[in-house]
């Protein structure tokens, strides 16, 4: 398999609730919901980096189109990660993340690593990691 993901598709319990959080508390940019003419279409699509997006789309429409059964799952089974080009960017979006409605759940502190990071949860609970780690800066530092 070549790596090729293009698409991270969350589950929400309220896609405008999500739109929101995304669009308006974190400035990612969106077209905002789409497919709402479809039963099981509604979704929102934001771009976070050349040729990757993420997708927000209601917990039971996925559990619909896969055919699998919706059950809540456990917050830390996966994260994303944000990685920044400084500290000061790692608490600059923990504190934008936490005023549009994340829970910070742990605060952003040294890393044992060498690192600077911390987590937050989104409305849904998906778990966020931002973090700066100076062997691996984004292109765009």
């Amino acid at each position: 398999m070549k790596p090729r993901i293009s698409m991270i598709t969350i589950t929400v319990e309220d896609i405008g609730r999500s739109l929101r959080f995304y669009r308006d508390g974190l400035g990612l940019v969106t077209a905002g919901i789409i497919g709402t003419e479809f039963e099981h279409g509604a979704v929102a699509f934001f771009d976070l980096q050349a040729g990757l997006k993420l997708a927000v789309w209601p917990r039971n429409s996925l559990a619909h189109d896969s055919g699998l059964p919706s059950k809540h799952s456990d917050p830390v089974g996966f994260s994303l990660g944000h990685n920044v080009a400084s500290r000061e960017e790692v608490d600059e979006v923990m504190a934008q993340a936490e005023k549009a409605g994340a829970t910070i759940v742990k605060p952003a502190q040294d890393t044992f690593w060498g690192g600077y990071g911390g987590y937050f949860q989104d409305p849904d609970g998906h778990l966020w990691e931002v973090v700066w780690n100076p062997q691996l800066l984004p292109d765009d530092a």
